[in-house]
């Protein structure tokens, strides 16, 4: 088992106890970063986690619990997150929410729910972190959508979201430079949704694929790793979508 340094640098990713957000958090751990794995409702699924990264670096990764969605839950998960190793570096803000909003039927509830999610924890907790990140130089990078740049239909709201994302890495690039970065990454289609797809609409998906294949997490994830440490890029959103944004 190596032992972790003290000065290893420190990322808190938001929605990380499974799917993208998990492998962010296993290709950041390579980088020798320490990872704070936050989950809602994913207790045992973040813990299998945390136990996984520790055993291969010893106190190397935490895990805090946090519903997004409430204000105040977002300020204590940015205190809890700094209390966790004494310093934080990187920010990366991957949770999200994504379902359904066909215009006729939206509920202020359903409205809320993505909104909160998807664009209001986002930036109160670059906020809440602002003093932290950049007494370290440290970045922001947030998981942001092709369809944030181009609609999905019956999405309304999920693509506003996701458009409002995008807005933000760019203000608070602006604001909080120079000490901080903040960047966005866009992913496409990346592993197909836990909802079934028919072949005819996996097939219609890829058709709209410059590269013709789906991609993977690890895609994303090495673009997160790029852009933490590029120290000359700011305010900018890569799309990583196998060229879909330019056939939608």
């Amino acid at each position: 088992m190596i032992t972790v340094k003290k000065n290893n640098p420190v990322a808190l990713i938001t929605g990380s106890a499974n799917r993208i957000g998990a492998c962010i958090a296993r290709h950041l751990h390579q980088q020798d970063y320490r990872v704070i794995i936050h989950y809602h409702s994913s207790a045992e699924t973040a813990q299998k986690l945390v136990d996984e990264l520790n055993q291969q670096r010893a106190s190397s990764a935490d895990a805090v619990k946090a519903n997004l969605s409430e204000p105040e839950e977002v300020t204590q998960l940015a205190e809890r997150a700094v209390k966790c190793f004494g310093q934080l570096d990187l920010l990366v803000n991957n949770a999200s929410r994504f379902f359904a909003t066909p215009m006729g039927e939206v509920t202020v509830a359903q409205w809320e729910n993505l909104v909160n999610t998807n664009m209001r924890a986002p930036f109160f907790l670059a906020q809440a972190l602002q003093q932290e990140l950049a007494a370290n130089n440290g970045c922001i990078i947030n998981i942001t959508d092709v369809y944030g740049h181009r609609p999905l239909e019956h999405h309304p709201v999920y693509s506003m979201t996701k458009a409002g994302l995008i807005m933000l890495t760019k203000s608070l690039s602006k604001e909080m430079g120079p000490e901080v970065r903040v960047n966005g990454v866009s992913p496409g289609a990346i592993i197909w949704p836990d909802s079934d797809l028919s072949d005819k609409r996996k097939s219609e998906i890829l058709d709209s694929i410059s590269l013709e294949r789906i991609g993977g997490p690890d895609d994303i994830a090495e673009t997160v790793a790029f852009l933490a440490k590029a120290g000359y890029v700011t305010g900018q959103v890569i799309a990583v979508d196998g060229g879909r944004l330019v056939q939608i």
